[in-house]
């Protein structure tokens, strides 16, 4: 099974209404579950479409936030006691590396969508992060 297959089927998962999946093929196995607290705070509305992945999503004060591509875990620094990849205040120019989402044993980069100044860090670090959670405000320059 290929990693682009693995990461359709996360993807599926999360916009479904299903609360647990599990498939194999082959050697491969895997099992996803939704957290029922999070699950029950983020109810999908019927016919809503599903944030798009590392999208950057308007806010009422002109500022955008950095959402996260798959279900993970979000690391601010790329090792424990390193710095982190961003820090608010800072510029960051587009694709540049704002944070690590570390899935299925699969570390994956967060690459900013556009110049701008990082204005917050919106989740822990260490922390289980949903499909289109909000990880960072992106301001303007």
């Amino acid at each position: 099974m290929t990693s682009e297959t693995l990461f359709r089927l996360v993807e599926l998962f999360e916009k479904g209404s299903i609360a647990r999946l599990a498939f194999s093929q082959g050697d491969c196995r895997l099992e996803l579950e939704k957290p029922a607290p999070a699950a029950a705070a983020l109810p999908a509305a019927p016919g809503a479409p599903a944030p798009a992945p590392a999208a950057a999503e308007e806010k009422a004060d002109g500022g955008e936030t950095i959402s996260s591509p798959l279900v993970g875990t979000f690391y601010a620094a790329p090792s424990p006691g390193a710095a982190p990849f961003v820090t608010p205040g800072e510029r960051v120019k587009k694709g540049q590396t704002v944070c690590i989402i570390e899935a299925m044993k699969m570390i994956n980069e967060v690459p900013a969508p556009h110049d701008g100044v990082i204005g917050a860090c919106l989740a822990e670090d260490g922390a289980l992060v949903g499909f289109g959670d909000a990880l960072f405000t992106l301001l303007e320059n």
